[in-house]
């Protein structure tokens, strides 16, 4: 209950790692400066983890399973305590996710965050409003990169196809070495064996996806689940004959958009121009 003391926002996982790690640590006979030494972090930063002030990295993990011995059990942990940095609305579809074997989606307004950079993630969770704190916004960069583990998962991989719009990529987010690296880096994703990437064309005034951004998931128990993300507001749905639209719909975006190889070359193009 220790992270109720610091405040009824902070994720109930962050606690309970925090007090496995202070457990351990104390099964080793170690301080907290001590175990800080140990593991290349400061004592400030152990406090914080064990109070459940603040969300364990992996490379901290890694470590600190490693110096306390402790069997990876606080490896286990991990992905729940990255899940929990992200914001709360987006937590239960991160969990259907980490569960898909496919995953398609349209993205109208910006570079999908499975795809985006930590510069770019950066840039634009900074231009929040109202504005978030630093902390907010660290914590929610790590977890989204984070999420894109998923992209090179292997047990078992998941298939990807991205549809985004050209206006997307054309969005001016941060700088132009920003921009830059993320064209560049989408190039390099759309290379990957399980990642399709098709842009639609800004020629294409008319299409299907006009009603906005969408996300299509199949688990791995072959349940099709669609979820809608507008203004912070995530809305999803598993009725047979709604997500059957929404494939449907999907089967003629990808009609509608340019084919993977024109894409690559159109964004190529784009990083060019930077």
């Amino acid at each position: 209950m220790r992270a109720r003391e610091e405040g009824s926002d902070l994720p109930g996982v962050w606690s309970a790692y925090g007090g496995l790690l202070q457990h351990l640590r104390i099964r080793a006979g170690l301080s907290q400066q001590q175990l800080g030494d140990a593991i290349g972090y400061s004592l400030e930063l152990v406090a914080s983890v064990e109070r459940g002030r603040r969300p364990a990295k992996a490379a901290f993990t890694a470590a600190a399973d490693r110096v306390l011995e402790a069997g990876g059990v606080l490896r286990v942990l991990q992905d729940e305590v990255d899940r929990a940095k992200l914001p709360r609305f987006f937590r239960n579809v991160a969990l259907l996710e980490a569960e898909a074997l496919s995953r398609f989606s349209y993205d109208p307004l910006l570079v999908p965050g499975l795809l985006q950079t930590e510069t770019y993630a950066h840039a634009l969770l900074g231009a929040h409003f109202p504005p978030l704190d630093e902390e907010i916004v660290e914590q929610r960069v790590a977890a989204r990169l984070a999420r894109q583990a998923l992209l090179t998962r292997k047990k078992p991989p998941v298939v990807f196809v991205f549809i985004v719009e050209e206006g997307a990529l054309r969005r001016f987010v941060g700088s132009d070495a920003v921009m830059h690296q993320q064209l560049e880096h989408l190039v390099t994703c759309a290379r990957m064996r399980n990642v399709e990437l098709q842009v639609m064309p800004a020629v294409r005034s008319v299409h299907s996806g006009l009603n906005g951004p969408m996300v299509l998931l199949e688990s791995m128990d072959r349940r099709r689940h669609v979820y809608v993300d507008a203004q912070g507001v995530v809305s999803v749905r598993s009725d047979e004959d709604e997500v059957s639209e929404f494939w449907l719909r999907y089967g003629m975006l990808r009609t509608q958009a340019l084919s993977t190889e024109e894409s690559s070359r159109l964004i190529e193009r784009m990083a060019g121009e930077l």
